[in-house]
This record gives C-alpha cells, sequence and structure tokens, in this order.
C-alpha cells in the first residue's frame, strides 16, 4: 500500500508531480510569447492583416498558459516550506535570492505588459503594443534565466561556505549565478522551449490543412514552424552535446546511468536500447554500436568515460528511469530532425501543403516537445540524485519532519485537483484551435487609430440612427 512508502520517496514524487506539470507551460509560454513578437513585427512591417489575425488568437493560448503556469508554480514553491523545510533551511541564502530575483525581475514585468498585450489593442499605439510584447517575450526569457541558474547551482554548486551552523552562505554570487552547468542548461531548455512551441503551431497549422479551412492561416503556422525545426532542431543536438560533455565533466554518475555504463574504461559501446539491471549491474538484452560511447563523449573511439561502480551503490541514481528518459529525450530530438528535413523536401517539391500523410505526422508530433522536455527534466533531477545540492546535501537530508501518510493524501488530492483545474485549461485551449482565428475581412475590424469605447460608440450611434430611421418610416 502506498502508506507503507517512504516518506521521502512521497515527498519527491509529489514534487516531480507538480514540477511537471508546472514545467510544460512556461516552456510553452517562452517559446510563443517570442512566436507572437516575430508574427506581429511580420505584420507591422508587411501590412497583412492575416499576421494580426494569428497574433489575436494565439495571444489567447498564451493567456490560458501563462495563468496556468502561475499558478501550478505558486503551489510549487509551498513545497519548499511543507515537505523540503530543512532544505530552504539550509540553502536559502543561497536559492532564496535567486527565486526573489526571478519574481522582481521577470514576474512583474511579464505580469505588468501582458496587460497591455491582451487589452491594448484599440487603446494603444501599433508601437506600444509591439513593444509590450517584446517586454513580455523578454521577461519570459529573464524568468528562464534565474531559475536556471538556481536549478543549476544545485546540479553544480559553487561560491559558498558551510558554516558551523550548517547553512551555506554566498562568498560569490557570480559564481552561483554563472556555475559550470548554467550556460550548456540555459541554451538546451530555451531551445527546447522554442521546438516545443513551434510545433504546436505546426500541428494546429497541419489540422486546419487537413479539415481545408483557414488555409492561408495554416500555410504561415506550417512554414515558420517548419523553419525552425529544419534549423533550429538540429542546433539544439549540438547544444545537448555540449550539454552532454559539461555533465561529464561535473557529474560523471549521471552519464553513467544515461549510458547505462557500469565499469569505468575505454572503448565503451553506445547502447541504443537495453534493460539496466541494478541487481547483477548490467545492461542486458542490450542494442549497441561499439565503441560509441567512448566517441560520442570524449571525441575518440578509445575515450575513457565513467561507470556506475565508481560510486558505492547508495550514491548513485535510479538507473532505469535516467537510462530510459535520456532515450526519449533523444529519440523524440531526432524525430524533430527528421520532421523538418522532410518538410524541406516537400516545399522544395511545392508538396508541403497539400501532402496529408505529413499532415497528419505533423499533428502526431504536436506533443513532442512537451514529452522530450519532461523526459530530460527526469533525467536531469532524477540523476542527481541521491542528492539535493549535488555532492554537498542528500534528499534524506533535506526533507522535513513529515509522516508518510500526510504527504500520500495530499498528492492524491494534488492528482484531483490538477487533472480537473489543468485538463480544463487544456480543453479551453483546444477550443481556442478548434475556433480558430476571427477573420478581420468577415465583418470584424481592429482599430488603433482610436480608443476602443470610441469605436463602440460610433456602432451604439449608427444602430440608434437605424432604428429612428425605420420608425419615421
Amino acid at each position: 500500500m502506498i502508506f507503507d512508502l517512504d516518506a521521502v520517496l512521497l515527498a519527491r514524487l509529489q514534487f516531480a508531480f507538480t514540477i511537471s506539470f508546472h514545467i510544460i507551460f512556461p516552456a510553452f509560454t517562452i517559446g510563443l510569447a517570442s512566436w507572437l513578437a516575430v508574427v506581429e513585427g511580420l505584420w507591422l512591417k508587411t501590412g497583412k492583416e492575416i499576421y494580426q489575425e494569428i497574433y489575436r488568437m494565439w495571444i489567447k493560448v498564451f493567456a490560458v498558459a501563462f495563468g496556468m503556469g502561475v499558478v501550478s508554480g505558486v503551489v510549487m514553491s509551498y513545497q519548499f516550506g511543507t515537505n523540503w523545510s530543512v532544505f530552504s533551511d539550509k540553502v536559502g541564502n543561497v536559492i532564496g535570492p535567486l527565486l526573489g530575483y526571478e519574481v522582481l525581475t521577470a514576474f512583474f514585468l511579464e505580469a505588468s505588459f501582458l496587460g497591455i498585450m491582451l487589452f491594448g489593442w484599440g487603446r494603444v499605439t501599433k508601437k506600444m503594443h509591439f513593444a509590450s510584447t517584446l517586454i513580455v517575450a523578454f521577461g519570459t526569457l529573464l524568468s528562464a534565466f534565474w531559475i536556471l541558474s538556481a536549478n543549476s547551482w544545485m546540479q553544480t554548486p559553487q561560491g559558498f561556505e558551510i558554516r558551523d551552523d550548517g547553512l551555506f552562505y554566498p562568498t560569490s554570487w557570480m559564481e552561483i549565478i554563472f556555475n559550470p552547468s548554467f550556460f550548456p542548461r540555459f541554451f538546451h531548455m530555451v531551445t527546447a522551449a522554442y521546438l516545443t512551441t513551434a510545433f504546436v503551431v505546426g500541428a494546429v497549422g497541419s489540422y486546419y490543412l487537413l479539415k481545408d479551412k483557414f488555409r492561408e492561416h495554416a500555410k504561415v503556422m506550417v512554414t515558420m514552424a517548419m523553419l525552425m525545426a529544419f534549423f533550429v532542431a538540429p542546433l539544439q543536438l549540438v547544444i545537448g552535446h555540449e550539454h552532454g560533455k559539461n555533465t561529464m565533466e561535473h557529474q560523471p554518475i549521471k552519464v553513467a546511468a544515461m549510458e547505462g555504463n557500469w565499469e569505468r574504461g575505454t572503448n565503451k559501446p553506445l547502447y541504443l536500447f537495453g534493460i539496466p539491471n541494478e541487481e547483477t549491474e548490467t545492461t542486458d538484452y542490450a542494442i549497441k554500436v561499439p565503441n560509441g560511447a567512448s566517441y560520442v563523449l570524449t571525441g575518440k573511439l578509445d575515450g575513457e568515460i565513467p561507470g556506475l561502480k565508481d560510486v558505492a551503490k547508495e550514491d548513485r541514481p535510479p538507473v532505469a528511469i535516467v537510462f530510459w528518459s535520456f532515450r526519449v529525450m533523444v529519440g523524440l530530438g531526432m524525430l524533430m530532425i527528421l520532421t523538418g528535413l522532410v518538410a524541406a523536401v516537400l516545399f522544395w517539391r511545392k508538396k508541403l501543403f497539400d501532402y496529408k500523410l505529413f499532415q497528419g505526422w505533423c499533428i502526431l508530433m504536436g506533443p513532442a516537445g512537451f514529452i522530450a522536455i519532461l523526459a530530460g527534466w527526469f533525467v536531469t533531477e532524477v540523476g542527481r540524485q541521491p542528492f539535493t545540492a549535488y555532492g554537498v546535501l542528500r534528499t534524506s537530508e533535506s526533507i522535513s519532519p513529515v509522516i508518510a501518510e500526510q504527504v500520500a493524501i495530499s498528492l492524491a488530492l494534488f492528482v484531483i485537483i490538477y487533472t480537473l483545474i489543468f485538463g480544463a485549461g487544456v480543453y479551453y485551449m483546444f477550443k481556442i484551435w478548434r475556433k480558430g482565428p476571427a477573420i478581420i475581412g468577415d465583418g470584424q475590424k481592429y482599430y488603433y487609430d482610436h480608443s476602443m469605447e470610441a469605436s463602440m460608440g460610433r456602432i451604439i450611434s449608427d444602430e440608434i440612427s437605424d432604428i429612428n430611421e425605420k420608425g419615421k418610416k
């Protein structure tokens, strides 16, 4: 029964559940905000209303995703006090200011100008509205900067000292913020966010093409999405490779778990598939490429890579989760690259918007970015175990004095409530997509040179005049 489980495991499961819900929404809004800035910029440059129509549909989706990201983030932060108070107490002097900077510099910026993005049509000038979109897009990146700095410090802690009271005190904020794993992790995550948004946009556009509606809008969406897939997905492979090399330098046991490699040595194979067996300390039923792991990680066929046996069993992460999550992430990344290449061929043959099989494939790839992000997050967080701050603070030493039954009950409630609330939010986003963009040529007109109140006043005045004319007749 679940009540027989350890409190540490339950607390970890609860945090994993809430952060898994949370991370997909900020990742989506990071990419969506930047894309919306590009779309509005194209409208201002070309004057084509189709870009404004696309923008006005997707800004609704952005607002829903942003709201769900805020709600899930607030709930998640409370767990630092309820389930992980010891961790908060010990590292609060380091992590606390980073999270505070995120709120003060990024969240307030986004929240302030989001109002202009949503309600500024007809109330502010074109340039002011575009500036607001750019500021919100910058705010999402700034938020990612601080959050990933804090998380990267937990992966590669430096710039601190532990005093007699057992607490962590900062000695260099530059070393804390720009810790060894920050830059590869930041670029890897932001690029993943852009690809996630691209494949959602591509899926929606492909759906319209299959249904033969909003074709001109769909062509814009699919074209822009496939450009990202063609150029950015291969770039993500390069960034991910550099991130892996950085991880091997600073967290070698995590890399050993990712590779399913138990013995340190040279000429190590790359396991495409296999079943890590922690009892026998082997990777069974393996399909492997000879010398592949050595070459990928070191650039040499006889390069030496770390093994799980380098440390005691109690210092190893859960190998199977890390091993398979890594393969899911990489596998989806390769499918993204393949999608971009196929799109380029179809575009060259002038069949990109007419090949129904490819459109169906793009719809299937719609959630690929979210799944890849979650898989990558599992690799990062589970691979750091059994530490919360790698090498200096164990997870078992970070938990609050909680009772397992209480954590289990709250976890069950989270599952129910999150499913209802966020299920409703996702349903509403699908409703927006099914409805599609509002066509300005169908009788709708958006004003920038007059206030919305003035526009409504003219409409009401015209209606009154019509009624009076009918009354006279």
